[in-house]
């Protein structure tokens, strides 16, 4: 069992907290943005709350540990380890309860390349604990805006972890599916769940567009963060996002591999 204090070291290490690879400009803009209602960083959520840049570096501050200083205008952003810790152990009861219950859960990602792994190994875990891994709507366009104008794209499901893939590429080889903020495949997956006749998922996992979605829509969301990712941890302050962790997220694939190991542990999914 991988113990609290050998997790933390590895969260330093890896860079996955402490001094991150997010710059302090990427993360104020992101705020400045939030305060502006620009679709790009709100992830489909739709705050009953006024938020100024003010209030969201406050808020970053309490719930990530970056610096509260407006001032503080250049360098790279820095996460409080003690905060990312405290929100995998929130985590992993949130996914102990989906258990316990055999809950239908659906898992979906943003960021394939970097937590598709992640988000696998958990849900090989739920379903072995008979909760029903969803994957409705598999193969649908789903069309999306990017800073390239108008996209296409396919929803998919590799390992039980929804994705969207550029059409033409298969799920093999090196291509795991396309970086995306959008709640648009949340909502394309959730409709499939109501033409298949599946049960509605009473837990989603995931990040960006696929937590703050389904959370906006009254689903119970849980998911990872990074600094300039305003959006997920407004929705936790409103109420409607669950948990989320924050964390670096665009390190390594397997850096998260320990993370795993800790949530399936504290969830009491280990096998």
């Amino acid at each position: 069992m991988l113990s609290t204090g050998a997790l933390r070291a590895h969260l330093l290490a890896a860079g996955l907290a402490g001094t991150v690879a997010t710059s302090r400009e990427e993360s104020l803009r992101s705020y400045r943005l939030f305060a502006a209602r620009d679709p790009r960083v709100m992830l489909g959520l739709d705050p009953a709350w006024g938020w100024c840049e003010g209030d969201l570096l406050r808020l970053m501050a309490d719930k990530c540990g970056v610096s509260g200083d407006p001032t503080h205008r250049s360098g790279r952003d820095v996460i409080d380890p003690e905060r990312t810790l405290s929100a995998l152990d929130a985590f992993a009861e949130r996914l102990g309860e989906a258990a316990g219950r055999r809950a239908p859960v659906l898992f979906g990602t943003g960021h394939p390349h970097r937590l598709l792994g992640f988000y696998a190994e958990l849900a090989d875990a739920l379903s072995a604990a008979g909760c029903l891994v969803l994957t409705p709507a598999q193969g649908r366009c789903v069309d999306i805006t990017t800073r390239f104008g108008l996209r296409t794209y396919i929803l998919d499901y590799a390992r039980g972890v929804a994705l969207v893939r550029e059409p033409g590429l298969s799920g093999t080889g090196r291509e795991t599916g396309a970086h995306t903020h959008s709640p648009l495949p949340v909502r394309a997956a959730l409709e499939g769940v109501v033409e298949g006749g599946w049960p509605l998922p009473e837990l989603v996992v995931g990040d960006h567009g696929w937590v703050c979605g389904a959370g906006q829509l009254g689903i119970e969301a849980i998911g990872l963060a990074d600094t300039d990712d305003p959006a997920l941890f407004v929705g936790e302050a409103e109420g409607q996002v669950s948990v989320v962790v924050p964390l670096d997220d665009g390190v390594r694939s397997d850096h998260y591999r320990p993370l795993t190991r800790y949530v399936l542990n504290r969830a009491c999914l280990s096998r």
